[in-house]
């Protein structure tokens, strides 16, 4: 279906935007300067209750006609598991609830605009040039730690609704914004939302794109294999039996697996599947054979051509190959474990969301959006894997800015998003 931008709202909404960019800016550096950050990637809990107490008092000032708050539980995560493999055990949810607040529209049509509340540590704070709680602007970029990643996203969504107030329109959609917690722990906050039921006719996940419109990311998987050896004076190392040396012989396998789906696997807006071992660990001196050694690993897989079980299985028997070769390993076998995943995300370029977004991008912008694909997973896989919604992925900011020190915004891009957020809002009810 086509439809046609009304070009006299989409001028009142710029210029509404234009005489309240500094209240909107402000609401912004406030979250900003609310520290959400998650402890132990989720494990240790996370602090994300202010910030979501102060969503929610933003919420009830633009008239939300309904606000949950909905507490992380680890049974919902363990169901998820089962059903999905999506969730990440173990997480301290002390404090911790994702937050939705519905705004009614002239229609019964929905969307919702997800975003995580949630922050990483700051790191080093030698290394940053300002505070990280203290949302600074320079040179019309907005510094602080979430400002891409991705507190902006989340509040230029909200105050999407508030511009289309402000400039004394009436929300022809419902419009739903889910602020979820433990992203960062790998995306239990979603997993939950889902499983207990929130969904919308399409979705928008306002992770940060750098101005382009994301439709696929890739999976992950995370495994760690533990060897065991035999331990002796490197003296006598032919006494012994070295778990590094039987350690190289299944990276190498695995390494086979990796070069065989480099020459199989291809993808339009993706990277090549990749198998990375990112930590190794073994032995105690150099004068000792090592009894132990352990190494983890991630992979990143591609959707549609490729699947999590497919991926779980062919890294398993890889392991398992070098072990039933090896006169050590079968008696002694390695033992595996995968200790985080997440599926792989794609969302078809012809569907009728899709094309509303690029309409409403292309009204504020007056060019086409930019359609790639990101190498880092995120929720997007969440909402329509596991949700089944149309989803997308655009919002303020650049991947490059996620976890880094001296993190920031453009302001332009923030203000943008509002705009774009606003007029697919708009258009949303003509699909």
């Amino acid at each position: 279906m086509s439809f046609e931008v009304d070009e006299m709202k989409e001028n009142i909404l710029r210029e509404t935007l234009e005489k309240n960019k500094e209240e909107y800016i402000k609401y912004l550096s406030d979250l900003i300067a609310i520290d959400t950050q998650v402890i132990g990637h989720g494990i240790g809990g996370g602090l994300e209750k202010k910030g979501q107490e102060y969503m929610k008092e933003l919420f009830q000032s633009l008239g939300a006609d309904e606000i949950t708050e909905d507490p992380m539980k680890e049974e919902v995560i363990e169901d998820s598991l089962e059903k999905h493999h999506e969730g990440n055990r173990g997480h301290n949810y002390e404090g911790r609830f994702n937050l939705y607040g519905h705004f009614k529209g002239k229609s019964r049509k929905t969307l919702m605009f997800n975003g995580h509340i949630d922050t990483m540590p700051p790191g080093e704070l030698s290394q940053w040039n300002t505070e990280p709680h203290t949302p600074v602007i320079i040179e019309n970029k907005l510094y602080g730690l979430g400002a891409a990643d991705m507190k902006s996203g989340l509040m230029a969504a909200t105050l999407a609704v508030k511009l289309i107030k402000d400039a004394g329109m009436e929300l022809p959609v419902e419009v739903i914004i889910s602020s979820v917690c433990d992203e960062e722990g790998g995306g239990n906050g979603s997993i939950l939302a889902a499983m207990n039921g929130l969904k919308a006719d399409g979705v928008v996940v306002c992770e940060p794109t750098n101005d382009e419109l994301i439709l696929a990311h890739m999976g992950f998987v995370f495994f760690k294999v533990d060897i065991k050896g035999k331990a002796n004076h490197s003296g006598g190392k032919w006494l012994g039996v070295s778990a590094i040396d039987k350690a190289i012989k299944i990276i190498n396998e695995l390494n086979e697996v990796e070069h065989r789906w480099l020459l199989t696997y291809k993808h339009p807006l993706l990277p090549a599947p990749n198998l990375n071992v990112g930590v190794i660990n073994g032995g105690t001196a150099g004068s000792t054979v090592p009894g132990e050694c352990s190494f983890s690993t991630c992979i990143h897989y591609l959707p549609q051509v490729m699947t999590m079980e497919q991926v779980i299985n062919e890294f398993e028997g890889a392991v398992n190959r070098i072990a039933d070769s090896d006169l050590w390993l079968k008696e002694h076998r390695p033992s595996i474990t995968m200790y985080q995943s997440g599926g792989a995300f794609e969302m078809e370029e012809n569907h009728d969301f899709v094309n509303t977004f690029k309409k409403s991008y292309e009204a504020v912008n007056n060019k086409a959006v930019k359609v790639v694909g990101s190498p880092a997973g995120c929720d997007s896989r969440i909402w329509k894997n596991m949700a089944g919604c149309p989803t997308i992925q655009f919002g303020p900011g650049a991947l490059e800015q996620c976890h880094s020190v001296n993190e920031y915004v453009s302001i332009d891009q923030y203000l943008n998003a509002i705009l774009i957020y606003a007029q697919m809002i708009m258009n949303w009810n003509q699909q």
